[in-house]
């Protein structure tokens, strides 16, 4: 049988970016990282090693800062597609690119206008895809969002076979470190907006949930922004349990009410899943 070429794609891993914006004494900060991957008619370079219609990936770091520069970097959803189109419009041979960026938050020190500090919260993140025939996708999202309930969590009634070792729990900690991803049928006015709203209804059904099993909750935080969201059609969530073990300390004489416990790092519980409006159109190369 021949042997063919199977799909193939390439491009610069985590270009790193800075951006400082000087107004007087004040400064704004812009710190992201930009992953670029470009696909089109590549059987050449790979079947005989023939360049001509690779665009390097150096140049693909150069004209991000470049872009940043002349362009600037505000919502980056809006530079991840300024930059995927850039791509694919400017390079014959290109058919397709796909842009990845996460975004570093930090605040800004009281005491002087350009002092910052890291913001330990979430990492903010998009995916842009955008293609020759002028298709793009915009799928926004969150990493690394950590969130804890002490109480309020159950997990009971579950199936048992001869390895069955877990004991029914009806008051547990429920700790997850989320990473969310939404996909877009329409552009929102502002991605900045849409984030912070997005991320205001992961919270508040993570919090409002009585939870049954991380499942439910999942579900329900997808379900609490499809329903406020306008212009969102389809979340997919990544949540781990973050396993929280009273520790038993009946040895020291002491009795223990769900007061101390032990954090667990691995093995863990991996909880994945999508919630979308059943009218979502499709998502083409969107999670790809």
């Amino acid at each position: 049988m021949p042997i063919i070429l199977g799909p193939n794609r390439y491009g610069k891993a985590e270009t790193r970016l800075v951006r400082v914006v000087r107004d007087g004494a004040v400064h704004h900060l812009k710190d992201v990282n930009i992953s670029s991957s470009l696909s089109g008619d590549m059987e050449a370079v790979h079947l005989t090693g023939d360049n001509t219609a690779v665009l390097p990936t150096d140049t693909q770091k150069n004209t991000a800062y470049a872009f940043a520069r002349k362009h600037g970097v505000d919502q980056i959803e809006d530079f991840a597609r300024l930059l995927a189109g850039h791509f694919v419009d400017s390079q014959p041979s290109i058919r397709h690119a796909r842009v990845e960026i996460d975004e570093y938050a930090w605040d800004r020190v009281p005491v002087s206008g350009h002092s910052f500090v890291r913001n330990g919260a979430e990492v903010r993140t998009c995916v842009v895809h955008h293609d020759g025939d002028g298709r793009t996708s915009v799928v926004s999202g969150l990493k690394d969002l950590v969130l804890l309930n002490s109480t309020g969590s159950e997990f009971h009634g579950f199936a048992v076979d001869e390895y069955t070792t877990l004991q029914p729990a009806t008051d547990r900690v429920l700790a997850t470190a989320v990473t969310a991803r939404w996909r877009h049928a329409s552009d929102p006015p502002s991605f900045g907006e849409s984030y912070d709203e997005v991320r205001r209804c992961l919270l508040e059904a993570f919090a409002g949930t009585h939870s049954l099993s991380l499942q439910q909750t999942l579900y329900a935080m997808g379900k609490r922004v499809l329903d406020t969201c306008e212009g969102v059609c389809e979340v997919r969530l990544t949540m781990p349990n973050r396993h929280h073990f009273a520790v038993d300390l009946s040895p020291f004489g002491l009795d223990n009410e769900n007061e101390v416990f032990y954090a667990a790092d691995r093995p863990y519980g991996l909880i994945e899943g999508g919630v979308l409006r059943e009218d979502a159109p499709d998502a083409g190369f969107a999670w790809e």
